[in-house]
């Protein structure tokens, strides 16, 4: 059941506001995991394994996500997190950006230290960027929020990255210091401007309680809840599968179907196209369904897990059959299988964040976010190294429909996980906005 006065949180234009805010973290995300990753290995001949160690270092600082939600259920504002966790984070990319040039033991010292503060920026901004979004929008508005927020993130990212790459051409140090700076404090600004006074209006309506517990009580509480220890199970199970394809995608359109660098990019293009479409349509079909039986998110959830996996078992089928199959389709299809996961998924974490007592919604957060970040750090990681040891036990063909045929029962687990879950504010259906 919705909590008393929700109704009357964010609007529509609040609700673009705070996805400004996830369009400058994805920006400057974009900067360390990215753009700093091409700049250390060709520009600075530095090994792969070195950005690939730091991006996982990134992950597992966000292990501490349910430390800093509740932080903000403890300080009852969110708004001062969000800012300080952009800030943080556009310091420790530009860290690792001054790193460059030193010699090696000051670069690695300081690029380990931004790295973990990317992490901490990442993890304290998002799980209240997130908490707030929960407490503050009605539930009939959550999957469609969701989208919103999400999608912005993505164009956040994407013109971040067309910026950042026509303005550093030609390449310098000089100039890569101040492009990313250039990204860092407007994303600084734009978040500013994003959340002024954006906080006080909900909590008029709908005033949250400050959390009265110290930190591991109130994870003991988080986790004593079915729903929330199987929701972290499934978040996990889910993100794995979401992620093990991240970084054998185009290897495999190059080595299967001898495509070209510049053919198998395209792809990456065709399957963030299925991703944004795939969230647009869940975001309103989510709400559009609102209050009604067909609404209840978690069939959504199902409905992306299980598209996922049929469209991984289309690439297995895919492995085996090589050049002729229509390979840029299947990928259309799990881009846009995806997109529903996703934003479903998060439209049922808010749900269920925002069904606790209000002093909590941060934690929650938190350790969702917590075993979001430990999946994606372990998914990529996992679907690389599990491609270059079954290729030497078996064929290139045979190697990739092993990874890409686990992959796909992951998602089916997160799916039978995802129908599972239930209990009081677990059923992730919008007809809670009704009572």
């Amino acid at each position: 059941m919705a909590r008393a006065g929700t109704p009357s949180g964010f609007g529509w234009l609040s609700i673009a506001r705070l996805g400004l805010v996830q369009a400058s973290i994805g920006a400057i995300v974009m900067l360390a995991t990215s753009l700093l990753n091409r700049v250390m290995v060709v520009e600075y001949g530095m090994a792969a394994a070195v950005p690939a160690g730091l991006v996982a270092l990134h992950y597992a600082v966000q292990l501490a996500r349910p430390v800093w939600g509740h932080g903000s259920d403890r300080g009852h504002v969110r708004t001062p997190w969000i800012i300080g966790g952009v800030a943080v984070l556009g310091l420790g990319a530009m860290l690792a950006v001054f790193a460059l040039p030193l010699p090696q033991l000051p670069a690695n010292a300081l690029l380990l230290l931004g790295f973990i503060l990317i992490g901490a920026g990442v993890g304290a901004a998002g799980t209240s960027l997130l908490a707030l979004l929960a407490a503050g929008v009605a539930p009939q508005r959550r999957a469609a929020a969701a989208a919103v927020t999400w999608i912005m993130m993505v164009m956040g990212i994407v013109l971040s990255a067309g910026t950042a790459g026509a303005l550093l051409e030609p390449f310098s140090w000089a100039r890569l210091v101040q492009v990313s700076g250039g990204i860092a404090l407007s994303a600084l600004v734009l978040t500013v401007l994003a959340t002024f006074r954006l906080e006080r209006g909900v909590q008029a309506a709908n005033p949250e309680p400050a959390s009265q517990t110290n930190f591991g009580d109130a994870l003991r509480a988080v986790f004593a809840e079915t729903a929330a220890r199987r929701f972290t199970v499934f978040v996990f199970l889910s993100m794995l599968a979401y992620s093990m394809q991240d970084l054998i995608l185009e290897p495999f359109a190059g080595i299967v179907f001898r495509m070209s660098p510049a053919q198998s990019t395209s792809l990456s293009a065709v399957q963030h196209s299925g991703v944004l479409l795939g969230m647009i349509v869940a975001g309103i079909g989510g709400s559009a369904f609102a209050g009604r039986a067909a609404g209840e998110l978690r069939g959504w959830i199902a409905a992306g897990c299980v598209g996922s996996a049929l469209a991984l078992a289309g690439l297995a089928v895919g492995a085996g059959v090589g050049p002729g199959w229509p390979l840029a389709a299947n990928i259309a299809a799990l881009g846009f299988a995806n997109g529903v996961f996703a934003v479903s998924a998060i439209g049922a974490m808010m749900s269920l964040a925002g069904s606790g007592s209000g002093a909590d919604t941060g934690v929650r957060m938190g350790v969702w976010g917590a075993a979001q970040g430990v999946a994606f750090g372990l998914g990529g990681l996992t679907g690389a190294i599990g491609v270059d040891l079954a290729r030497h036990a078996e064929s290139d063909g045979g190697a990739f429909q092993t990874i890409f045929a686990l992959e796909a029962m992951l998602f089916m687990a997160a799916a039978v996980m995802a129908a599972r879950i239930a209990g009081q504010g677990a059923s992730i259906s919008l007809r809670e906005a009704e009572a």
